[in-house]
This record gives C-alpha cells, structure tokens and sequence, in this order.
C-alpha cells in the first residue's frame, strides 16, 4: 500500500521532533556520563562524595539512562513513523497521539528540566517547540483543506 497523503510542513516537524527525541535515546545510551556537572550542582554534593558514600551508584544510573534512552529512541522512532503515516492522514486517532505523546514525553521533559534548572532546558524548550509547531501545523492545515482535498486523502 502507497501513501498518497501529501507530505505537508505538520508531518515534517513531527519527523524533525521524533529525530530530536532519536538524537536524545542516543545520548542517553552512548554518551551520557552518570552525572553530569548540574546533577551534581542540584544534589549540593561532589563525585568523590558521591563516590565515597555510595560507590555503586555510578554504575546503578548508567543502567537506568540506558534503560530511559532506549524508550527515548523507541518514542522517537515511533513518532517518526507516526508522522510519516496517519498523522500525514490527519487521521484523529493520530493526532490525538501526537498531542498525549508530546505532552506526556518531551513536555514532561522540559518541565523537569527548568524545575532543576538544568543547562540542558533552552535546547530542550527548542526540541519540544517542533512537536508543538507540528501540533499547530496540523491545526491550520485541517482549517485551511477544502473539502476535495480532503476527499483526496482516502
């Protein structure tokens, strides 16, 4: 089966926004450090304390990021897909999906990243303003269809 759903700005930001959150699961897996200067500005403490008094813990959260980068990449990958497909549809189902994913992963995300202050919030505010660019897109575009091109779809 061909989609012949026309690739419109919505789709392309929600693939942009679902290849940020890849490049997130990314790092988290490969590259992230256990704890990164600001976990350690939040905690009030230093690695050698943190060393010292619990020694596997290093270990412990470099098990759990790779745990949360794998469901990041998953996430990312699946909105790729969402993206490239029903949501191009306009399908509701999809969209609605695309609304709860957004604000449940990469919302709850840059939420948590200003609570703690983290140097990574901007970048993340700006990953998290494709999907609602996207969101908006596929608003206006719904608007703006005639009632041919929506006959088009199917």
């Amino acid at each position: 089966m061909t989609d012949k759903a026309p690739w419109r700005a919505s789709a392309v930001l929600l693939i942009l926004a679902g290849l940020s959150i890849t490049g997130i699961g990314v790092y988290f897996v490969v590259v992230r450090p256990p704890l990164l200067p600001e976990d350690l500005r939040f905690l009030g403490t230093s690695a050698v304390d943190i060393a010292a008094g619990t020694p596997r813990l290093a270990a412990w959260l470099s098990n759990v990021f790779r745990v949360l980068g794998g469901y990041a990449l998953a996430t990312g990958l699946l909105t790729i897909a969402l993206a490239a497909t029903s949501y191009r549809r306009r399908e509701p189902l999809a969209i609605a999906g695309a609304v709860a994913a957004g604000a449940s992963g990469i919302g709850l995300m840059v939420f948590t990243n200003f609570a703690i202050n983290s140097d990574f919030r901007w970048v993340l505010l700006a990953l998290a303003l494709l999907w609602v660019a996207s969101l908006i897109s596929v608003t206006l575009e719904a608007r703006n269809s005639t009632p041919i091109s929506m006959l088009e779809r199917n």
